[in-house]
């Protein structure tokens, strides 16, 4: 089965715009096009699409996108370069979803220390509060973030 450009766009939730963008850039180089140039995306393209999405949004860039395809281009021979480049991606991740519940943990200490003020009437008792006086899940990111809040 085929899709039009605008079928998939709506499939993978992107602009047109996106997916002739990756065309013109080469990031698919076995699309399909009919006899008037129309492209023609088949379920294979839509899980390539997801691949450079994937890489994409672990912070590759399109050039760097395009050396991977140019490894997939040369077959077996690159399957060890391809893996090391998603186990480097998978890292790069891993490091991003620390830091980002570091700063989730930091956010919810913040939301609740201004509803305890709040409550309070005056941030004056919370600010003195020890990190051992205070809840549980605050104790550890007050410590690690070192704060005088």
């Amino acid at each position: 089965m085929f899709y039009t450009v605008s079928e998939m766009a709506r499939l993978l939730e992107v602009p047109v715009s996106t997916l002739r963008y990756y065309d013109n850039e080469g990031l698919l180089p076995n699309l399909e096009r009919s006899k008037s140039g129309t492209r023609l995306f088949t379920e294979r393209d839509y899980e390539w699409l997801k691949v450079i999405d994937c890489l994409k949004k672990s912070g590759l860039s399109i050039k760097e996108i395009k050396a991977f395809i140019a490894l997939t281009e040369q077959g077996d021979d690159s399957l060890s370069e391809r893996r090391e480049l998603f186990r480097a991606r998978r890292s790069a991740v891993e490091q991003k979803i620390k830091e980002l519940s570091d700063m989730m943990a930091l956010l919810n200490f913040k939301c609740w220390y201004y509803d305890t003020a709040i409550a309070e009437g005056t941030e004056e008792r919370v600010r003195a509060l020890s990190p051992d006086e205070l809840p549980e899940p605050y104790r550890d990111v007050k410590r690690k973030m070192n704060m005088d809040v």
